[in-house]
């Protein structure tokens, strides 16, 4: 053997590889017949694209569904845009399904992706432009057919949800030669009428027959309006260059309704409940302050100034009986010592002396005789005795020793 030899995983890498830098091979639309259609329950959807000569594998993963308006069966012709790879796993290439339309909607199909990328390069699917809607919305423009079901829904819807919203019909073709120019001429009239919001639409239909949403003069006049705009072209899988440029896209004309009208029932029950949660917390907040108001006009009674008199009177009350009580005390004890001092001086009374038989004797100038030198014979002198006083004089006078 000579050369180099490669693995089976080597040479499926640089197959790959190959598929990978082939720009054709990356941005490829493919048409043919759908066979061997199964829908994975994953969300991916397996399929195989056959002509008179030949097949080709083919997958939809669940995230780009998106770029599928319609359920794929057997048999249906379509044109398929996405890029051509190797599953290196098996070694086998395949079509990996970007977007999928049925086969005849091809041309407009291009024409609908060219003007798409033009206006998006031009910024005016760009998200800063996007005007808020009115969450209160009281007149409504509507550019859509006079009669059919997309009128029918919103004014059914407006009416459930707020009977006073006020709705203003621009009777618009909306398909067919001439609907491009009634469409712009809708928008542009109800924007003069002050409206809150517009809401541009129609029912559902094939590419050919929404087509008029996908005209740039449309694209412009919802752009340069100033009102905030609700697409609402056809169901939820169909897609318009007036939905990308409108403020807001609504997937049909009565969900544009749903979003433009607010339900004024709802937000008049809601106003209750709030009205009836208010009225519970005010009055627990009253309830609450009453409790705390009666808390501190106890304690206020407790500190005011009468309270603390009336606790001072009852002190000095209780002080002043006490020290009545003590002076009382003290007045009886003295009393106690008081008699006891004059029982002791009764004893040592002259008085008492003179009541058993005693007499006390004073010379003449009222001095006390203790002696018989202090007076003469003739001398007078004074005797005391219980009942009275003598006066007399001096005999005699004997001196006498004891003991």
């Amino acid at each position: 053997m000579t050369g180099n030899v490669y693995t089976v995983r080597q040479v499926n890498a640089y197959i790959k590889n190959m598929f990978t830098q082939d720009y054709m091979l990356n941005r490829i639309y493919v048409k043919g017949e759908v066979s061997n259609c199964k829908y994975h329950t994953s969300g991916h959807i397996y399929f195989s694209l056959k002509d008179e000569s030949g097949t080709i594998a083919c997958v939809m993963f669940a995230g780009q569904r998106g770029g599928l308006a319609f359920r794929m069966r057997e048999g249906q012709q379509v044109i398929v845009f996405g890029t051509v790879d190797v599953y290196e796993r098996s070694g086998s290439y395949q079509l990996y399904a970007r977007e999928i339309r049925l086969d005849g909607e091809g041309a407009l199909y291009e024409r609908f992706q060219a003007l798409k990328r033009e206006l998006s390069e031009m910024g005016m699917f760009a998200p800063e432009y996007k005007k808020k809607i009115s969450a209160h919305a009281r007149r409504i423009g509507v550019v859509t057919a006079p009669t059919g079901a997309a009128i029918r829904d919103i004014m059914n819807i407006a009416g459930r949800r707020n009977p006073y919203v006020q709705l203003i019909l621009y009777p618009a073709q909306v398909q067919g030669e001439g609907a491009e120019e009634s469409i712009v001429r809708g928008i542009e009239m109800l924007e003069q009428k002050n409206v809150d919001v517009l809401i541009v639409g129609r029912g559902g239909g094939s590419i050919e027959d929404l087509w008029a949403f996908n005209e740039e003069s449309v694209a412009r006049a919802i752009f340069n309006c100033r009102v905030p705009v609700i697409s609402a072209v056809g169901h939820e899988t169909d897609t318009t260059i007036a939905d990308y440029v409108a403020d807001l896209r609504a997937p049909t004309p009565s969900a544009a309704a749903e979003l433009a009208v607010f339900d004024y029932f709802q937000t008049e029950r809601l106003l209750g409940e709030y009205g009836q949660k208010l009225s519970r917390t005010l009055k627990q907040k009253l309830l609450f302050e009453r409790m705390r108001l009666e808390k501190y006009e106890t304690r206020l009674s407790f500190l005011h100034p009468g309270n603390k008199l009336r606790e001072d009177r009852m002190r000095l009350a209780e002080a002043e009986d006490r020290l009545k009580g003590l002076m009382e005390q003290k007045a009886g004890e003295a009393r106690q010592r008081l008699l006891l001092y004059i029982e002791r001086m009764n004893g040592l009374s002259p008085l008492k002396k003179l009541s058993r038989g005693y007499a006390y004797v004073q010379a003449g100038d009222g001095s006390t005789l203790k002696s018989i030198r202090q007076i003469t014979e003739g001398e007078r002198i004074l005797v005391h005795v219980t009942d009275g006083m003598i006066c007399a004089r001096a005999e005699e006078i004997k001196e006498e020793r004891h003991g």
